[in-house]
């Protein structure tokens, strides 16, 4: 019998979470995706509710996924690549505080790895306009409704990037 593996999650805000998941469902090492919500104030928010800016959840990716496979830190280098860290509560056309940029960290290892990866990130000239990202703790995540999951696997799409 083999052994079991050791999974680990990992939770992104970087917009519209559409585009997002489609980007780490492809990522090798990355077992689940599921989009929803994190960060705000209402419990079990709906898509209706969080659309309205007031409950103060950012729209989010939580990926499962084999740290044997693929360490967080390359998860942070999808993040960074999938959306633009420069624009505050928006990506793309999407405008409002749900689509902020946000990685939300569930060890003290991923808190470490995520405030080095924004260091670096900042040192490296890459981005003409300071990085807005927050690092975050991890709080509840709520699922999203059944449509919205693998939206483009489900509804065509494929590769997907904000800007």
């Amino acid at each position: 019998m083999a052994p079991e593996k050791s999974l680990e999650r990992a939770t992104f805000g970087a917009g519209c979470f559409w585009g997002v998941e489609e980007t780490f469902r492809h990522v090798p090492g990355v077992v689940d995706t599921a989009v929803g919500f994190m960060g705000g104030t209402v419990e079990n928010p709906t898509y209706p509710e969080v659309c309205t800016g007031r409950t103060g959840h950012a729209e989010v990716v939580q990926v499962t996924y084999d740290p044997a496979e693929v360490p967080y830190r390359e998860l942070l280098d999808v993040f960074w690549n999938a959306h633009d860290p420069t624009t505050p509560n928006r990506q793309g056309p999407d405008i409002g505080t749900q689509y902020r940029s946000v990685i939300f960290y569930h060890t003290p290892e991923q808190e470490k790895g995520a405030r080095a990866s924004k260091e670096d990130m900042e040192r490296s000239g890459r981005f003409r306009r300071p990085i807005v990202t927050a690092i975050e703790p991890a709080g509840t995540f709520w699922r999203a409704e059944e449509y919205h999951q693998q939206y483009f696997a489900k509804h065509g799409g494929g590769k997907y990037r904000v800007w």
